[in-house]
């Protein structure tokens, strides 16, 4: 918490003594938003309670999104003495509250909460009805016509606003009473609007598959508040389809039955009911059964659709008329063996992959294979699964590239522009980074390409494996379907880096050699040892001066910090705060906790302001609602729910950038990381950094993370369907 809002809270932190325990709640009116974390969901809130005035103000914490000044709330939770904040009080869950004084009406109406109802407008309305206000807008809104400025058209604003303003306070308190939270209550109230009570009443289990972030768990906590049994029918297919869906989070194209039976004993549902939901479900079409494989529909689809068309694209072609002149064009004498035999294949394959680890040659093996193409005027598109991976291949190869949702034409309202009824115009499409590339994406692309047309994959299998369901460079790999050149030798100028030599070595299960003391090379390593997560974090802030002060690097625009978790004492959330407030602690007013001078990424895709799942920009400016971003030298507004795509980006997860590359990186390893700790994770880590890569942390951190092989296997069947073709897929 910055000094000013440290000062702020301690103004306000009065001794008043209300209680905030218990089943009484406290009113109170929000008199000012002093600070919103970066996904708007915790606040601090300057409030005066029922009955009080300015010098009775307190401060409340907690989750508090979307609040605004000038409403009313009803709130729970207790009062605490925090040391250096003083007096606060921290909210448990809060509810709308329709203010029943003269003055709370005209803070309420005022509010901006009404649209076209300002001060001016709300004093007269006051002024004319008193403290039935409320009520003539609700039951008799053509009256509010009596009042000067106010139309038969804003009276029936007026009147919608107001009654839906109650309405949602009216669901609030219910979900409330059924033990939820704001920020879940928010979601369900968003999802399900006026029928909110009646949909929960009906099935509770609806929720956990219709609103994001709400899970089993939640739903099965308002079943058991509204009095569903143990062995319910309608809670048993609720744990069937969330642990479906689950499996699919964690990367599995489809669950076991097995699997299933085991964890639904887990979450204690009988398996009587469970197997009775599963006939209802699989006979509903809500699941998909082959042997003892559930899949979802859709992941059932993509993995039949995408092998039929890996089947179709891998066949061998007939060489063009001027393919030799064109390779004699394009094939340097500098190349390799394997490099040459990638570019003649790209001319006589349908489908081939292009794999290797860094500094062999991948990127100039690609830009020859793009020169020889064009000497051809072959239609040659390239793509990657980010914005970062495509930009570094339009670099690398002088060729425009794309995301593949861009070159798919993909419009969140209209869906994909490119498909097998509007196929790419390309004789080749050539896809970077394929091992980001999941079973879903893969459909859509594949059924994209036209007829005729090759498709060449080229990535690390090495690397971490893709973030949604279904490992396609991995089982194109295993399925022998395909011809693949593995890139292995390590050119010279490459073996000059102490980074490319560290990767290898790691690949050996060999602990990495840094950069000896006083050296530097081409791409320098360096090993600082730390057991401590507060140590590490105090390390961290040291290192990323010695390298300002050694390399000229600046910490901010040319350091990653990378780190396996979200959470925790060294997850990207603690370090982002702990970075950004040593990098950047003059930056003035912050809005969803990002300030002016932050180091910020965009964390999907959206194609209305054109900036990409990966994209790091700098904030130029700060508004009451808005941040204006520098996204690779353009301004672009970000407002209102589009605030939650944007956060601090000092520190991210390894995952996270996958596919882009920086000057340099340094990556923590602590023993809280245990669970992740892998050697694709450390690999795919290090190989992110071009110039510099220091790993900072626990020595035994680091040896679990390189010697650790058994990375969890996903279950997915495309290597089989592509092997031993199934009837019908």
């Amino acid at each position: 918490m910055p000094a000013t809002m440290a000062t702020h809270a301690r103004k306000h932190a009065r001794t008043l003594h209300v209680t905030m325990s218990g089943d009484r709640p406290l009113t109170v009116t929000v008199d000012d938003v002093i600070y919103r974390s970066q996904d708007g969901r915790f606040a601090v809130v300057a409030a005066t309670p029922e009955g009080g005035d300015k010098d009775d103000q307190i401060t409340l914490v907690g989750d508090l999104g979307g609040v605004s000044p000038g409403e009313s709330l009803a709130v729970r939770g207790r009062r605490q003495q925090h040391a250096v904040y003083g007096e606060r009080y921290q909210v448990e869950s809060f509810t709308p509250v329709t203010p029943s004084t003269r003055e709370g009406i005209k803070r309420y109406l005022g509010s901006g909460l009404v649209p076209g109802v300002g001060g001016a407008i709300a004093d007269r309305l006051v002024a004319r009805f008193g403290d039935r206000t409320l009520e003539v807008i609700t039951t008799q809104s053509k009256r509010l016509q009596e009042v000067d400025g106010i139309g038969p058209q804003r009276a029936k604003a007026i009147a919608e606003a107001v009654s839906e303003r109650a309405r949602e306070a009216e669901s609030l308190s219910y979900l409330h009473s059924l033990g939820l939270g704001p920020a879940m209550a928010r979601r369900i109230r968003e999802r399900y609007g006026e029928d909110t009570v009646r949909v929960l009443r009906d099935d509770p289990y609806l929720v956990a598959e219709e609103v994001a972030g709400i899970g089993f768990r939640t739903a099965d906590r308002i079943g058991q508040a509204l009095g569903y049994a143990h062995d319910d029918p309608r809670r048993a297919a609720g744990a069937t389809l969330h642990l479906v869906a689950k499996a699919a989070d964690d990367g599995h194209v489809f669950l076991t039955e097995p699997e299933l039976l085991e964890q639904a004993r887990e979450l204690s549902v009988p398996e009587a009911p469970l197997r009775e939901a599963l006939d209802t479900l699989l006979g509903r079409g809500l699941l998909i059964r082959e042997d003892d494989a559930l899949y979802a529909p859709p992941l059932h689809r993509s993995e039949v659709r995408a092998a039929k068309r890996l089947r179709a694209l891998s066949v061998a072609r007939t060489r063009p008329l001027g393919a030799d002149r064109a390779l004699r064009q394009a094939l340097d004498a500098e190349l390799a063996e394997a490099q040459r035999a990638a570019v003649e294949m790209s001319f006589e394959q349908g489908l081939f992959v292009i794999t290797g680890g860094p500094g062999t040659g991948k990127t100039t093996t690609v830009r020859s294979l793009v020169v020889a193409h064009k000497a051809l005027r072959r239609r040659v598109l390239l793509c990657a699964p980010t914005g970062r991976a495509a930009k570094r291949l339009n670099e690398a190869t002088g060729h425009e590239a794309q995301t593949i949702h861009r070159l798919l034409e993909y419009n969140p309202a209209q869906g994909w522009g490119r498909d097998a009824g509007s196929p790419l115009e390309a004789d080749l499409v050539l896809v970077d980074e394929a091992s980001m590339l999941d079973l879903t994406l893969a459909d859509r692309l594949l059924d994209a390409i036209p007829d005729g047309c090759a498709l060449v994959l080229v990535g690390d299998v090495d690397q971490l494996p893709p973030v949604g369901a279904g490992p396609l460079l991995r089982e194109l790999l295993e399925s022998g379907t395909c011809p693949v050149v593995r890139l292995t030798q390590v050119f010279r100028q490459a073996q000059r880096s102490a980074i490319v030599r560290a990767a290898h070595d790691i690949l050996l299960d060999r602990r990495p050699s840094p950069t000896p003391a006083g050296e530097r090379g081409d791409g320098d390593l360096f090993i600082i040892r730390a057991t401590e997560a507060e140590t590490i974090a105090e390390r961290l802030l040291e290192t990323l001066e010695r390298i300002r002060a050694a390399y000229g690097l600046d910490p901010k625009r040319d350091v990653q910090v990378l780190t396996p978790m979200r959470r925790g004492p060294l997850g990207t959330e603690r370090l982002n705060e702990l970075i950004q407030h040593a990098l950047n602690p003059d930056g003035g007013a912050r809005l969803a906790g990002m300030r002016r001078g932050d180091k910020v990424m965009q964390l999907r895709n959206d194609y209305e302001r054109d900036v990409f799942n990966g994209d790091l920009g700098e904030v130029l400016e700060v508004t009451r609602k808005s941040l204006i971003v520098n996204m690779g030298g353009r301004r672009v507004s970000y407002e209102d729910r589009a605030l939650d795509s944007l956060a601090l980006a000092y520190a991210s997860t390894i995952h996270k950038v996958q596919g882009s590359e920086f000057p340099a990186i340094v990556v923590l390893l602590h023993p809280s990381h245990y669970v992740l700790l892998s050697r694709p994770l450390i690999y795919t880590a290090i190989t992110r950094a071009k110039q510099l890569a220091v790993i900072l942390g626990d020595d035994r951190a680091v040896h679990r993370a390189i010697h650790n092989t058994t990375v969890q296997r996903t279950n997915c069947r495309l290597a089989q369907r592509l092997s031993k073709p199934r009837a019908g897929a």
